[in-house]
């Protein structure tokens, strides 16, 4: 053959790029996660979609990763969300109902169940080892951790995928979805100081959980700020009887108080009825501001100016963090932002 032949001869075609998963689910017209579920034959799947799976991967040619297959944690087609805590009325409470919403319609997507589990101290963590070494989860929730809690020793010694919602006070967790209260707390002090206070105090949570020392952390970022003393603190349990009891308190300390920040609405609440009882009128003589905004606080007299925090998005990120963690995907934290709301208990202006 000559050398102008062979030059003019086609070359090799190049070689066609492997189809990926997220090209399979969308042939099949489902999400990822789904068809990542249906090519490893796990259960929880529906038949048509797992035909509509199977048959996109056959028309694209897409061969899984052996490797990367064997790596994949899903296997028992559900996760856990547990919560540091003991009282079965817990998921009753607003707060979680809430957060449990956004779990569920997060994982509807993905076709995982959830089983929750309420634990504290050593016998929850023993059923938290049981359902995880057992391989009866593919992945954990945990929330409401407080410091040195034994779901964090369980989460760090399991393989598994973990998410934290909220970030724990020793900072080790990789993957955590929180809510910005630190600059929350910090917007609601200014909001008191811009309306013409000058006599804050504070009501915050438990010390042992991150929320309530970040919340702390804001509001007394404002004051030192505002050049303002950062002493009048009492701190509560977040309940409104917790509130109402600390409210007392610093009224007996420092009478002439004429803000206050509850790190949450059910204690501001009870803050609320703590003036009361006092004589104090709100806004015109005390000024209080909650966290949350739950529906409490619309039904307050006054009605609570509050910081909002995502409360059902929290829960959706979680599980989304959950999901693409268990699909083999490395998702960074998250941190959702808050806003205030203004309502009668702290009006704008001075």
């Amino acid at each position: 053959m000559s050398d102008t032949a062979a030059e003019g001869a086609p070359g090799p075609a190049p070689a066609r790029r492997p189809a990926t998963l997220e090209e399979v689910a969308r042939r099949a017209g489902v999400s990822r996660s789904v068809a990542s579920r249906a090519m490893n034959n796990v259960r929880n799947v529906s038949p048509a979609k797992r035909e509509a799976v199977a048959r996109a991967a056959h028309e694209l040619g897409y061969s899984p990763n052996p490797t990367a297959r064997a790596l994949r944690t899903r296997t028992a087609g559900s996760v856990v969300l547990a919560v540091s805590h003991d009282d079965p009325t817990l998921f009753g409470d607003p707060f979680f109902s809430q957060v449990l919403v956004g779990v569920a319609a997060a994982l509807e997507r993905s076709e995982l169940d959830l089983t929750l589990l309420l634990a504290s101290s050593a016998q929850g963590k023993a059923r938290l080892e049981r359902l995880l070494t057992s391989r009866r989860s593919d992945g954990v929730m945990l929330m409401a951790l407080r410091r040195d809690d034994p779901l964090a020793e369980v989460a760090a010694s399991t393989d598994l995928p973990v998410v934290i919602g909220g970030r724990p006070l020793d900072g080790q967790a990789r993957w955590y979805v929180d809510v910005d209260n630190r600059g929350g707390a910090r917007q609601a002090a200014e909001h008191l100081l811009a309306s013409g206070r000058t006599r804050l105090a504070t009501i915050v949570g438990p010390d042992d959980l991150q929320a309530s020392v970040a919340r702390h952390q804001g509001f007394t970022d404002a004051l030192v700020t505002a050049g303002l003393p950062t002493d009048r603190v009492q701190r509560a349990d977040f309940s409104a009887e917790g509130g109402a009891r600390a409210m007392a308190r610093l009224l007996a300390d420092f009478p002439d108080v004429d803000g206050v920040f509850a790190a949450s609405d059910n204690m501001a609440a009870g803050a609320l009825r703590a003036l009361r009882a006092a004589g104090r009128r709100v806004p015109q003589d005390v000024a209080v501001v909650g966290f949350d905004d739950l529906e409490i606080a619309r039904h307050t007299e006054p009605e609570l100016t509050t910081v909002r925090q995502p409360i059902r998005g929290l829960g959706q990120e979680m599980a989304a963090m959950l999901v693409r963690l268990i699909d083999g995907d490395s998702p960074t934290p998250v941190v959702l932002p808050t806003e205030l709301v203004v309502r009668g208990s702290a009006p704008g202006g001075s």
